[in-house]
């Protein structure tokens, strides 16, 4: 024990004696010397309560207790921990979640590689409860594949389910990109992503199209310092942290054979394939579904024929689910438009898409 967990020990210790209470300040200072933040936060509150009872003797206890905490945090970390959050406990059962994972269009390889990753986990949960030994696996993974193939949609799944198997202290889902990483000086990259990672901790931090850390030429130093400081935290912190990085499978590759210890700091990598002509039908039908929409016969047998053909004629920018949810999105406003120019429309013509609501770019 260092001499500022010791420090941190004695003070609480002496602020439970003159407030009579019962060891629950030292209950927190040990949880927090075992990186329990949440500790932090409710030790920062106990200090607060106790300095306005304004009794001398208290309120000098309560502000040694107050610099321990500071001087094992440092004031900047302490400062994030009290300004986060709380995380609101997710009222969604594992087997909802599972459910959930499981009954997204498409993405079968996919499915079954997460569903093996979280058997898994389970698995290694149980042996741990039983005394026996349970390899030390990085959690972190990387997704690769065209662009609207739910590769966000299923990390914030992967997330919530670690956190309800106990695996992340949090579960939330931060998302990043460039921009929030690097920054436009020298040397100060490095501190920003500190930050991120600071605020990410207990949970998954996604960085979608993580390969544009690298690819700018002209800021290939800046890049390289995001990385050697991103590869360290992967490490650091892979007890409590998640870090899933996603994008296009060529430069992703290239990504990561830009650092030599990032690789081997992911040991899960999941392709998301693009989806089949009847797969966009299935996401359009329950976009409808959902919002109490309806295909009339026609739409839908334009569709059958149209998704045959954007699925075969497909080029680099085909953005699969996300062209879905566009059309969809601009076929309600067509509709919007042209219903709110009838008298008293009846249930059908509130909900029927129909030929006349297509956009103009797609319609025949």
């Amino acid at each position: 024990m260092n001499k500022y967990e010791q420090d941190l020990l004695q003070c609480c210790s002496t602020l439970d004696d003159v407030t009579n209470s019962d060891g629950r300040i030292s209950d927190c200072a040990r949880a927090i010397i075992e990186n329990n933040e949440e500790a932090s936060k409710k030790l920062c509150k106990i200090i607060e309560k106790a300095s306005e009872l304004k009794d001398p003797h208290i309120t000098r206890t309560a502000i040694a207790a107050k610099d321990s905490l500071i001087k094992f945090y440092g004031h900047q970390r302490l400062a994030i921990i009290c300004s986060s959050k709380e995380i609101e406990e997710d009222p969604i059962t594992l087997d909802e979640l599972m459910s959930q994972l499981n009954q997204l269009v498409g993405l079968d390889n996919v499915k079954s590689k997460v569903n093996d990753l979280i058997a898994f986990q389970k698995v290694q949960l149980l042996r741990k409860e039983k005394g026996l030994h349970s390899p030390k696996s990085t959690m972190h993974l990387a997704f690769t594949g065209n662009p609207g193939t739910g590769k966000t949609t299923v990390a914030r799944i992967v997330g919530r389910i670690y956190r309800k198997l106990g695996l992340l202290s949090k579960g939330h889902f931060m998302e990043v990109s460039r921009t929030d990483l690097i920054a436009g000086y020298q040397g100060q990259t490095a501190l920003k992503v500190k930050k991120v990672i600071e605020a990410a901790k207990g949970g998954v931090l996604f960085i979608d199209e993580a390969y544009s850390i690298t690819e700018n030429d002209h800021s290939d130093s800046y890049g390289r310092e995001c990385l050697t400081e991103l590869t360290k935290a992967l490490e650091d912190y892979r007890d409590d942290l998640v870090v899933i990085v996603a994008g296009y499978t060529e430069p992703m590759n290239k990504f990561f054979e830009s650092n030599p210890g990032l690789r081997s700091r992911f040991n899960t990598f999941i392709e998301f394939e693009d989806y089949s002509s009847s797969e966009l039908l299935e996401i359009l039908n329950g976009l409808c579904e959902k919002e109490d929409y309806c295909l009339s016969k026609e739409v839908l047998s334009y569709f059958e024929s149209e998704l045959d053909r954007v699925v075969l004629e497909k080029n680099e920018k085909f953005a699969n689910g996300r062209f879905i949810r566009n059309i969809f999105e601009e076929m309600t406003m067509n509709h919007a438009r042209r219903i709110s120019n009838k008298t008293n429309p009846s249930i059908m013509d509130l909900k029927e898409i129909i030929i006349d609501d297509l956009p103009e770019d797609i319609r025949k």
